[in-house]
């Protein structure tokens, strides 16, 4: 046997013994049938052996062409998963997330140019949708979604809780201020958001407040619009400290009812297949977050100092 085997023509074999023949193998390689057989020649040569025998138009192996495929056909895998290893290397970082859009907009939108220049060589794909990923179809590697953090099968971190209470404009707070909590209820308007998970019959249970039917109600179908109607004096919002800090904080809105619940829940989850968590943009964003709600959790606490509201956990079970 030659000391000196020629390497491509092992490529040339395994196509053979996978494919059945010498024409589908040339197909493959993109080369003539010729070439094949004469690769397939010359390593029979230089092994000293019969790798094939002749039925029709088909080969088979022999005894040690089949011991060369096992072997050889590993090989070839493992060459070819080692290329694509190192090739991701050399690809640039990148992170496909998605985000519930209302607090894509108002609380992960104005906080991510920190992230982004903590992370210059990332790339960032960012897509806000109302509902979960699907991850086995779509190229999403983190999902930060609203929710009671029930998503079988996937792993779910929770990163930020909800802190819910009556807001409303300063100018509709002089309107409605004077009277007692359950007339103050029954002469506002109530906007609500179709989505959130506590509504105002969870608030005013909690707070022993019925909903009379004097009460007009508007409901609104994203938390930002809601949100964006108390801010222009159309009513009261029953919404989230995670989503209004800011204007709670400089004065834009107000707490209606200091002295009745702030309700407190796990609202906002990190969701993804739990593989995920191996890849270094996941993990790095979720280190990144975690900083920012620390930063955000140390905010509420200074709107709860600042008008003395009293904060309850508010169980979603019961709710």
């Amino acid at each position: 046997m030659s000391r000196t085997v020629n390497l491509n023509a092992f490529l040339y074999f395994e196509s053979v013994a996978r494919r059945g023949t010498i024409t589908r193998a040339a197909e493959e390689l993109c080369v003539s049938p010729s070439a094949v057989s004469q690769q397939i020649k010359l390593l029979e040569q230089q092994l000293g052996v019969k790798l094939f025998r002749r039925d029709g138009r088909a080969v088979r192996l022999t005894f040690e062409g089949n011991q060369l495929f096992q072997t050889s056909s590993s090989a070839i895998r493992a060459l070819l998963e080692a290329q694509r290893d190192l090739g991701r290397v050399h690809e640039p970082l990148r992170l496909n997330l998605r985000v519930t859009p209302s607090f894509g907009v108002r609380w992960l939108g104005p906080r991510l140019a920190d992230f982004l220049d903590k992370h210059p060589t990332l790339e960032l794909h960012v897509d806000a949708a109302p509902d979960p990923s699907d991850f086995d179809r779509e190229t999403i590697e983190l999902d930060i979604r609203y929710g009671t953090g029930i998503w079988p099968g996937y792993h779910a971190q929770p990163i930020l809780s909800d802190h819910i209470l009556p807001l409303c404009s300063p100018d509709y707070f002089r309107q409605l201020k004077g009277s007692t909590a359950q007339e103050m209820i029954d002469k506002a308007r109530l906007i609500d958001s179709a989505r959130a998970i506590c509504r105002w019959d969870d608030w005013c249970n909690q707070s022993k407040l019925p909903v009379s039917p004097k009460s007009q109600s508007i409901l609104m179908d994203r938390s930002s619009m809601a949100i964006q109607l108390a801010l222009d004096g159309a009513g009261i919002v029953l919404e989230s400290l995670a989503l209004t800090a800011q204007e709670v904080a400089d004065g834009r809105l107000v707490p209606v009812f200091p002295d009745l619940p702030v309700l407190r829940f796990p609202a906002y989850w990190a969701i993804c297949p739990a593989r995920n968590l191996q890849r270094r943009p996941v993990r790095s964003f979720l280190g990144w977050i975690e900083q920012q709600v620390v930063d955000h959790n140390a905010d509420v606490e200074a709107i709860v100092s600042r008008h003395k509201l009293k904060v309850t956990d508010f169980d979603l079970a019961s709710g």
